[in-house]
């Protein structure tokens, strides 16, 4: 019996460690505060097919919903986070919500964060790869200061770059 528990839980070990590899290539951004601010975080992209899964943690922000989004340019050496340009639209559509009608390809949900300051999020973002004209590699990610109204064009009203990021390969 006891063997059979060992032996059971080592399977289980096994199987989940292969469960979280089902994704293809991976690449993260490190988040870095701008001046001013405190807001920190990993946001790790991983190819599904045609599309891109993101996982965000994100911490140091004023509690409730925050603009995110990956922006043309992977470049934060301006001390506002304006370096890396605008947002991310190879498509030459509207901003918008990423998962309602037309949208620049770097619109992603926003971040809502605790009353603690800390913002977890997983999304699927279609038609995204890791090259090519879609291509986030070496693209910018912002976390802004203020909610995304999706509607404001071409930024949606999200305020000021509060953290900053360049996308890479793991």
């Amino acid at each position: 019996m006891k063997m059979t528990l060992i032996t059971a839980a080592s399977a289980a070990v096994l199987l989940s460690a292969c469960a979280g590899h089902h994704h293809g290539p991976s690449a993260e951004a490190k988040l870095a505060p701008t001046q001013g601010h405190t807001t920190t975080g990993t946001v790790v992209f991983r190819q599904m097919g045609h599309d891109v899964e993101v996982t965000a943690h994100v911490a140091g922000l004023t509690p409730g919903a925050h603009g995110f989004h990956i922006h043309e340019k992977g470049d934060c050496s301006a001390p506002d986070g304006t370096s890396a340009g605008g947002h991310f639209n190879p498509g030459g559509h509207p901003h918008g919500h990423p998962q309602q009608g037309p949208h620049h390809a770097g619109d992603m949900p926003m971040l809502e964060a605790d009353a603690y300051g800390n913002a977890r999020l997983v999304a699927v973002l279609q038609g995204l790869t890791f090259e090519g004209a879609s291509g986030i590699l070496g693209r910018g990610v912002i976390v802004h200061a203020a909610p995304d109204d999706f509607k404001t064009q071409p930024t949606g009203n999200s305020g000021a770059r509060m953290a900053c990021g360049v996308i890479v390969k793991r």
